[in-house]
C-alpha cells in the first residue's frame, strides 16, 4: 500500500471512529465519509468493501490502542488502587480528548442491531479490558487475598461503573461528571 493510500485509509478510519462515537454505527454513511475525506464513495468501498468491514477495523483498532494505553505486565502498578486509577484514567482520557463516548460502549449499546462480526469486536474489547484488569488486580496485595472469581467479578463491576460514568457525562453534556467516578474494590 502506498503512503498516500495508507493515509487515506487512516483518515477514513479516524472519521468513522469519530462518527460512531458521536452518532452510533447507524449514524453515518460511506457517502458522508467520502465527502468529508474528499474521495468518491467507491474509494471508501475500495478500502472497506462493506460498512461492517469498516466498523470491525475501527473497533479492533480502538481496542488495541486502548489496551496499549493501559500498558503491559511490566508497567502495571503494584497497588490495586493504582490499577483502578490507571483504567479510570484511560476512560477519562478518551472522554477528555474529545468529549465522546468509548467507541465500544456505543457499539455495546447498539449490539442487538449490529452485524455479528461488529458486535463480537465490542465484546472482545470488554473481554480484553476485563482480562487486563483481572490479571493486573490479581498481582496486587488486594488480589492475593481474593479468588480469581472474586477478582473477575470486581473487574466487571469496575468496567460497568466506568462505562456508566461515561454515559452520565454524555447525557448531561458535562464531561466533568466523569471525574466523580471513583471505582472501589470493596
Amino acid at each position: 500500500m502506498s503512503r498516500k493510500s495508507a493515509e487515506t485509509e487512516t483518515r477514513i478510519l479516524d472519521l468513522a471512529e469519530r462518527m460512531i462515537r458521536e452518532s452510533g454505527y447507524n449514524g453515518f454513511s460511506f457517502r458522508e465519509i467520502a465527502a468529508e475525506v474528499g474521495v468518491k464513495s467507491s474509494s471508501v468501498h475500495y478500502y472497506f468493501p462493506a460498512k461492517t468491514d469498516l466498523g470491525v477495523k475501527v473497533a479492533r483498532r480502538y481496542a488495541d490502542r486502548f489496551l496499549e494505553k493501559l500498558g503491559r505486565d511490566q508497567g502495571v502498578p503494584a497497588d490495586a488502587a493504582d490499577v483502578l486509577d490507571r483504567i479510570r484514567q484511560a476512560f477519562a482520557a478518551a472522554l477528555g480528548e474529545d468529549g465522546r463516548m468509548c467507541l465500544c460502549g456505543v457499539l455495546a449499546a447498539e449490539s442487538a442491531g449490529l452485524p455479528e462480526e461488529l458486535a463480537a469486536e465490542a465484546r472482545a474489547f470488554f473481554n480484553r479490558t476485563a482480562a487486563w484488569l483481572t490479571d493486573s488486580l490479581e498481582k496486587t496485595d488486594w488480589g492475593q487475598r481474593r479468588t480469581r472469581q472474586e477478582i473477575e467479578d470486581r473487574s466487571l463491576a469496575v468496567l460497568a461503573q466506568l462505562e456508566g460514568g461515561l454515559l452520565l457525562a454524555r447525557v448531561h453534556n458535562q464531561p466533568s461528571l466523569f471525574s466523580k467516578i471513583k471505582p472501589g474494590l470493596d
